[in-house]
């Protein structure tokens, strides 16, 4: 046992060193994980990253940026019917941006809703200097993983100019700030759940996010018109915790319905018993 712990700790410590030395191990420290910051680590840029929730906060629908195909389009043009995930990300990101975007599509593969269908995707560039050609190529890249053919129409790849993009990132809460020595923007990572109206309902942090707290949040921002009874007896169960994007289990609603169904299935039972003694009472007299 102690060799083998040996043997772990020598790997893990070759490991850092190799990644230190091919300067990988730099970008996850300065681009941040979570709701912004990586403890430890108070390099003053990164006090200027970070997700404030804004839950509730209208998203501006008249601002403008350029789909994938360089047309000019409001933001309301993805508004009005469904809800919408929102993804801030920037397509030449050597590393978290692939991470966010990845662990979005796993999610989205997971669920039985589409996009395009019961929802929209989406995914917006930071980086003023990025145009429509690596929006189409981010584009056709995801919608061929996703392999669902709504999502040609669904998930949306859009690039803009900085006043655009200003104004969309502080109406959601999200601060980025850019290295000028490496070129590289220093950001959180994350995704927004928006109402069909564009207000803010719901954050999920990180480069994960569960299939069942993502559906849920879904579910919620559109106020029930999508889903299924069984959708709204889990929320009944389970309540989104603002502090850590999650949902958790309320347990008191738990045990309601818990002692609900035993109620009922005590009663079901007696009345299946009370019937059988009848019957035999009737066959005795006959």
């Amino acid at each position: 046992m102690r060799r083998w712990r040996s043997r772990l700790c020598s790997w893990i410590g070759l490991s850092l060193i190799l990644l230190g030395g091919l300067g990988l191990w730099s970008p996850l420290v300065r681009e941040g994980w979570a709701q912004g910051v990586p403890s430890g680590q108070p390099a003053p840029i990164l006090q200027r990253v970070g997700i404030d929730q804004k839950l509730n906060a209208q998203v501006p629908l008249d601002l403008v940026f350029r789909d994938e195909s360089g047309r000019a389009v409001a933001l309301r043009e993805y508004f009005g019917e469904r809800p919408v995930i929102l993804s801030l990300v920037y397509y030449e990101c050597p590393m978290l941006c692939t991470l966010i975007l990845n662990g979005l599509l796993r999610s989205l593969r997971a669920l039985s809703f589409t996009a395009g269908r019961e929802f929209i995707v989406l995914t917006v560039s930071f980086d003023p200097r990025e145009g429509p050609e690596l929006a189409a190529a981010k584009k056709r890249a995801y919608v061929r993983s996703y392999g669902r053919s709504e999502a040609e129409r669904g998930w949306h790849f859009l690039t803009g100019e900085e006043t655009a993009i200003r104004r969309l990132t502080e109406a959601v809460g999200f601060r980025y700030a850019f290295d000028a020595e490496t070129g590289q923007f220093a950001h959180a990572s994350g995704i927004m759940v928006l109402t069909p109206q564009g207000r803010v309902a719901r954050y999920f942090y990180g480069i994960e996010y569960a299939p069942r707290d993502l559906r849920l949040g879904l579910v919620e921002a559109a106020q029930g018109k999508i889903g299924s009874p069984v959708d709204q007896l889990l929320l009944y169960c389970y309540h989104y915790d603002p502090k850590t994007g999650r949902y958790s289990m309320l347990i008191m609603n738990v045990l309601r319905l818990a002692g609900a169904a035993t109620v009922l299935a005590l009663g079901s039972f007696m009345l299946v018993m009370f019937r059988r003694e009848r019957r035999k009472k009737r066959a005795l007299h006959e």
